[in-house]
């Protein structure tokens, strides 16, 4: 299990999650523990494209084929990223998607589900159906007035048309805007000198960049005495109260979940304040 806002793991029946470890190069999920967790019951896996960085899906889509269980992607970083010739969001059985002022893809607030099948046509209609209030639309005869029913409990989880405009007209910036991060992130990559880092790669969209350093307080202390605002994201969900259970073993997601810091990735930053990050984790790390 990866410790970002929704877990690396197994679905089995009910729904219950099941946790596993990550690869300690890229923090996604490692496919050869997911192996270790298939059982009959499982119904899905849900990879976590972890700040940015593609899961290695060419094994995963492979585990996908071998045992009949669906892949929902976790592409809450992933807005822009490639994996192969094809962009993140075109792989799965479905792919979800979150946005935010801080996310590549800004926006007040909301989320995007792509389902990649027309086969399931009817599992789109049930989402669609279920983020509004359980009402289902249907016009009768053609004619100006829609008639509405409601079949099941539903919720208000529909995207403002606010947020949709803005979307709209960021998605235009995305690539732009990703462009800059790697840039950041390919310097970040090069010029510090922990062995610990994110690896730079183009196909990344680098919604954040992490290094993992034994001395995380003393040294988020440092850069925040400087002026630089660091981040632990995450802590792994596995420790959470509503998940905790001893019997859970993750030692790489236990490991990193020590010692991750973020670093500032975003568009705004300049040059120069990319240099003096990188001289002040040099200097005090």
């Amino acid at each position: 299990m990866s410790f970002v806002s929704t877990a690396n793991c197994v679905l089995k029946n009910g729904g219950k999650p099941v946790f596993v470890d990550i690869d300690p190069t890229t923090l996604c999920i490692e496919p050869k523990e997911i192996l270790k967790s298939i059982t009959k019951k499982t119904k899905a896996v849900i990879p976590v494209h972890f700040g940015g960085m593609p899961c290695n899906m060419k094994e995963i889509l492979k585990i996908s084929k071998k045992y009949g269980i669906k892949i929902i992607e976790d592409a809450a970083h992933a807005a822009g990223a490639n994996y192969g010739k094809n962009k993140i969001g075109s792989h799965g059985f479905a792919v979800c998607f979150s946005f935010h002022p801080i996310k590549n893809l800004a926006m007040p607030t909301g989320g995007l589900i792509s389902i990649n099948d027309k086969k399931y046509k009817n599992i789109r209609e049930k989402i669609q159906t279920k983020r509004w209030c359980g009402i289902s639309n249907r016009h009768d005869g053609g004619t100006a007035d829609a008639l509405y029913d409601i079949n099941e409990i539903g919720d208000n989880y529909y995207m403002n048309e606010i947020s949709a405009v803005i979307g709209i007209e960021q998605l235009k910036k995305l690539n732009k805007m990703n462009s800059i991060r790697k840039k950041i992130a390919k310097r970040y990559a090069s010029e510090l000198e922990m062995t610990k880092k994110m690896a730079y790669s183009n196909d990344c969209a680098y919604h954040l960049y992490w290094i993992c350093v034994k001395n995380r307080d003393k040294l988020r202390k440092k850069l925040l005495e400087n002026g630089i605002q660091t981040g632990t994201h995450y802590r792994p969900i596995h420790t959470f109260r509503l998940y905790h259970n001893k019997k859970i073993k993750l030692p790489v997601t236990d490991r990193v979940g020590n010692e991750i810091i973020t670093l500032p990735i975003h568009p705004n930053l300049t040059d120069n304040q990319v240099t003096k990050v990188i001289s002040l984790i040099n200097k005090f790390s």
